[in-house]
């Protein structure tokens, strides 16, 4: 016997029932249902209601029950169903579930009676004879009452009299992160009141769960909308626990508690967002079983400019509440555009109008306000010339962008909006695409947004799909204000463009989308594949995008420990898992499957397309997924099969802790840097480091000089002071330690954060600290220092070394490098500190001053003292025999400094440097003393040297 299932893309509504008639249902379900829940529910039936249930023939539903886990954004979903029949005859049973249309079922069953049916999944047929019609009670149609992001799971069987049948499917989806959050969302529907009614969701994130909320029911109407008005407490009895990287959500609410929330039965979706910790780097890289998942969404860039059209229907159905909605939610967008934006409007029916002629203008008070009177005054008129729209606002972004010195990073985009299908000029899709991509040329994306029932959703999707945009649709009885608002937030903050995310080519295959063209504030990248190096100790991962000003690449390496493993089983919360799936393969076949799906849906060749929908065809039965090209057809299991057991399908989680790797946590062992990682910039004597000793080397004079400075915690010394030629100043501030045991000095200082200032040719600063970066040129950026990355703007560049070094170079003139000192186990006298070296000092005037510039364009003369006091010039290559005197002079801008020769270790002990050096903190040796050099703050540029200086 084989039974069908189908998907429907409907939703079906049942209206308000009587009180009456809802008492029945306690009844019937108090004869067939669990006795202690039960009594429950028939103490709260009134005697006169029990003739009511001869009125009811149709299977009730006892119990519904969804359980589910999410293990680093993928969701594994089992809803449960009993449906009992009371009556003395056979009925039909419905069991309908709404899925989010972006998962994949993976599993269902259902047993009746005595009897089990599995689901299989099998290729889908081409075409289907009229016997397999037949065994559609509804065909499945694409426009009949589709909900916005959803679909309906509908299976219909018959249940004997007196019994039960119970459903369970099973479905997995990838939760994608809008708005800053994710979103997982469990449709609970019985439209009747449920004796056992459970939700149980447990989540599990190795970077660290934040910002978990669950907010109200949601109900259709709202369905899409990711903000809540009024009251946004949980639902009665919702229950929320978690640590910093598990949490469990129940919603187990009483009949009682039912009634409170709907009187004929809970109607609504079941909510919970969170998000994870994040940083800027190149995201979170999880690998398991030769699989490996990548996650890119870094946070405090700021927001790239835009070029925006919007191209908004107003032809004869848009009149009433559509166009209404649509001028309320551009009102709101107008105001939320920023002043390095630009604009333009173009309204469409028949005709074509255009707000601004011929170009775009920026954003300023006035033209926010021409705009809203121009949207104010649009009126619903026409037919749907959808082709012409689009080709007049890509012709104009076109134009405005070849025309303009626009900023190469900005982002360009169209905003288009329409209710209907296209009834005025080229109304035939395929053309209309084809003239739509003619036009962009991949120079910008198109996001397009459907309201109703009557637009084209293939159309509209498939145009965003070939032109990197994201489409969005919408029913006419919902909050389109909200929802064009929510959406336009999704875009609205472009943070970086032309984004590549590369790795070995040796080292992986089968790699998902790895380039993306833009990439927006709140949202997520995420990149999987496959493995092909199992000797390999690390994934090497480079990361390159631009944003505003600046050019970024981040790299780093991720080890892969390949012995270790840990079963799901041991996570606390998580202990009835049973299955042994790797999720994070599934991850990847999950997006693999679903750029097929989408690279089919663009193409226009008959023979890729075939190949396309075989490729997915074989990886969905592969994993035994339900897309397009698959069906599920159910089966009877043996005689004496047992019954469907609640067996929740949980993966295994191999490694978690262990072998996942989290780049939050994890690094690679030593050594496994590529070579272009390694320092390419030579190191100068020329520094300052450690408690802190300072080394000057003088090339012409084949020597150095060394001094120490014993300044106070807290104190910030400037050791480059430039501003008023190059514009380049560097402060470093102090950090005190206790002195070590039997140590002449009362505590150790070391430099805890260096500053590096230029005003030339634009006003910007970097402060660095063992553990991150700051740069600010205008617009801030936070750099971690245990993430490889390079970020270069029009002057200035930065490499970081991941926990090693940073190199700042200044107008490829000026470069330093500033040492990263980390202590594994430090002892209390030891502090994780900076070391900061010159290296390239071109740039720096002649007028260069502070503890270091102020040697860099002068000469050091080495005199010996004799006995008698009498000086002696030193050649240069004299020096050596110098060695063995008690003491020598150094003649410094007319002082005389007495010197002793001692040796330093500099560049992590790696280098030997012999050095004169000056005691008492450089006493003559330097301009005036050591507190001459205090800065009064981290940004202080002036200087207290103007006298001595001139001497």
């Amino acid at each position: 016997m084989i039974l069908w299932l189908w998907l429907c893309w409907g939703f079906s509504t049942t209206a308000g029932q009587p009180d009456s008639e809802l008492m029945a249902r306690y009844l019937e379900e108090k004869l067939m249902a669990d006795d202690s829940i039960m009594e429950q529910v028939a103490r709260r039936v009134p005697r006169q209601a029990k003739f009511l249930q001869r009125l009811e023939t149709r299977p009730r539903m006892s119990e519904f029950t969804v359980k589910s886990t999410i293990i680093s954004r993928y969701a594994f979903t089992t809803v449960s169903c009993t449906m009992v029949n009371s009556g003395s005859e056979a009925r039909e049973g419905v069991f309908e579930m709404q899925i989010p249309a972006a998962a994949f079922i993976s599993n269902f069953t259902m047993s009746i009676g005595n009897k089990t049916y599995y689901g299989e999944v099998t290729g889908k047929e081409k075409k289907h004879s009229s016997d397999d019609k037949a065994r559609h009670k509804k065909p499945p149609s694409p426009t009949d009452g589709r909900e916005n992001g959803y679909e309906t799971f509908k299976a219909s069987v018959f249940i004997p009299r007196k019994m039960q049948a119970r459903f369970l499917l099973h479905y997995e989806e990838l939760l994608q992160r809008r708005l800053g959050k994710y979103e997982y969302t469990v449709s609970i529907r019985p439209q009747q009141l449920v004796g056992r009614l459970r939700v149980e969701v447990n989540i599990l994130e190795n970077s660290g769960i934040v910002s978990l909320e669950v907010p109200p029911l949601r109900n259709s109407k709202h369905k899409g909308n990711g903000k809540v008005e009024g009251d946004v407490s949980p639902p009665p009895s919702t229950v929320v626990g978690h640590t910093k990287t598990l949490a469990k959500v129940t919603f187990n609410p009483s009949v009682v508690e039912q009634t409170r929330i709907a009187r004929n039965g809970i109607l609504g979706d079941f909510i919970i967002r969170y998000d994870v910790n994040r940083e800027l780097s190149v995201g979170d890289i999880q690998i398991l079983n030769g699989y490996f998942v990548h996650y890119f969404a870094p946070t405090d860039l700021p927001p790239l400019p835009k070029n925006v059209v919007f191209v908004l229907d107003s032809s004869a159905s848009m009149v009433g509440t559509k166009l209404k909605q649509t001028k309320e939610a551009l009102f709101t967008i107008l105001q939320d555009l920023r002043p390095e934006d630009h604009f333009n409007i173009i309204g469409f029916s028949n005709r074509i109008k255009v707000w601004q002629q011929d170009r775009l203008v920026p954003v300023t008070p006035n033209n926010i306000r021409d705009a809203k009177k121009y949207i104010h005054n649009m009126s619903p008129t026409g037919g749907t010339n959808i082709n012409g729209a689009l080709q007049t606002g890509a012709k104009l972004l076109n134009d405005y962008i070849a025309q303009n010195d626009i900023d190469a990073r900005s982002v360009s985009l169209i905003i288009f909006l329409t209710d209907g299908r296209p009834t005025v000029g080229e109304t035939q899709s395929s053309k209309i695409l084809s003239n739509v991509k003619d036009t962009i040329r991949d120079k910008f994306c198109l996001f397009t947004i459907g309201i109703g029932n009557d637009v084209d959703h293939k159309l509209l999707e498939r145009m965003a799909l070939e032109n990197c945009g994201m489409t969005r649709h919408f029913q006419e009885d919902e909050d389109a204000a909200s929802h064009l608002k929510g959406f336009y937030d999704e875009i609205g903050t472009p943070l970086l463009s032309d984004i590549r995310v590369d790795y070995p080519e040796d080292n992986v295959e089968q790699v998902t989308q790895n380039f993306f063209p833009n990439y927006f504030n709140g949202s997520e990248i995420i990149i999987a594949g496959k493995l092909i190096n199992h000797t390999s100790d690390s994934l090497h991962v480079e990361v390159t995008a631009s944003n505003s000003k600046k050019y970024i690449l981040l790299k780093t390496d991720v080890a892969i420990d390949l012995p270790s493993r840990n079963d799901i089983r041991g996570v606390p919360g998580l202990e009835d898992g049973k299955g042994d799936k790797n999720y994070i393969e599934r991850a990847w076949s999950y997006l693999t499957i679903k750029e097929l799906l989408n690279s089919r849906l663009k193409s226009d060749d008959s023979q890729e397309k075939d190949y396309l929908m075989e490729k997915a065809k074989s990886m969905a039965l592969t994993y035994n997924f339900v897309t397009p090209f698959t069906v599920l057809k159910m089966r009877e299991a043996g005689l004496h099969s047992e019954p469907p057991q609640e067996e929740f399908i949980s993966p295994s989680t191999d490694g978690i802790g262990e072998k996942l790797q989290s780049l939050q946590g994890h690094k690679a062992p030593p050594g496994l840097h590529r070579q272009q990682d390694k320092q390419r910039i030579k190191i100068s004597r020329t520094s300052a480091d450690g408690d802190p000793h300072f080394v000057i080397d003088f090339p012409s004079s084949k020597f150095s000089v060394c001094f120490n400075i014993d300044g106070e915690p807290g104190d910030i010394l400037r050791l480059v002071s430039d501003h008023k030629e190059s514009g380049v100043t560097v402060n470093g501030q102090l950090i005190g330690a206790p002195a070590p045991p039997n140590g002449h000095k009362k505590h150790r200082t070391y430099f805890s954060t260096i500053t590096i200032l230029s005003n030339k040719p634009e006003r910007s600063y970097l402060e660095i600290t063992p553990k991150r970066i700051i740069l600010d040129d205008g617009e801030r950026l936070l750099l971690s220092c245990d993430r490889s990355a390079v970020v270069r703007s029009s002057s200035l560049e930065v490499s970081i070394s991941a926990n090693s070094n940073i190199t700042v170079t200044i107008r490829d003139t000026i470069s330093f490098v500033i040492l990263i000192h980390h202590y594994k186990k430090p002892a209390p006298y030891q502090r994780n500190h900076l070391g900061f070296y010159i290296s390239n000092s071109k740039g720096l005037s002649s007028d260069s001053h502070g503890l270091l510039g102020q040697f860099l364009n002068h000469e050091v003369k080495l005199l010996q003292d004799s006995l008698n006091t009498t000086h002696q010039q030193v050649g240069q290559n004299q020096t050596e025999a110098l060695k063995p005197n008690p003491t020598n002079t150094l003649k410094v801008k007319g002082r005389l400094v007495p010197v002793v020769w001692k040796q330093r270790r500099i560049y992590n002990g790696q280098q030997e440097v012999d050095c004169w050096f000056a005691k008492n903190n450089a006493d003559k040796l330097i301009d005036g003393s050591y507190k001459d050099y205090l800065a009064s703050h981290p940004f202080d540029t002036g200087t207290s040297f103007g006298m001595i200086n001139s001497l």
